[in-house]
């Protein structure tokens, strides 16, 4: 006397639940890949070996030409003081990432350091790793 199961198993597998899950994640990552904004300016940043995890609050930029910038906003130098106050307010315990080309003067990069002083910025020198 056999002993029949009367539950049998599919040996198939159905792939739709994978597809959806696949097609919900590209969607998913283009959407997000497109919220995150680099810096549009071809800067060729100083290389260093170490690297902060400190979180800037907003971004100046010095290009080669010479142009500041504020994030993405062109900016002159006589005015980047008062934008920088106007941007960031009273908040002295922040920090402004500065993004300089490497073929730039030091000079133009301690005009900054000392805009950043002066207002008592915490100044990061943005680089790439080694």
């Amino acid at each position: 006397m056999a002993i029949e199961s009367r539950n049998k198993i599919s040996p198939s597998f159905s792939m739709s639940g994978m597809t959806d899950i696949i097609f919900l994640l590209l969607i998913f990552f283009m959407i997000s890949s497109t919220l995150i904004s680099p810096t549009a300016l071809k800067l060729l940043l100083p290389r260093s070996a170490n690297q902060t995890s400190a979180k800037p609050f907003t971004t100046v930029s010095i290009t080669k030409d010479l142009k500041y910038y504020v994030e993405d906003k062109e900016v002159p130098y006589s005015d980047l003081e008062s934008v920088l106050q106007r941007k960031i307010g009273n908040n002295k315990d922040i920090y402004v990432s500065l993004h300089v080309d490497r073929t730039i003067p030091v000079q133009y990069v301690v005009d900054v350091m000392n805009i950043a002083k002066r207002n008592g910025y915490k100044l990061v020198l943005a680089t790439t790793a080694r």
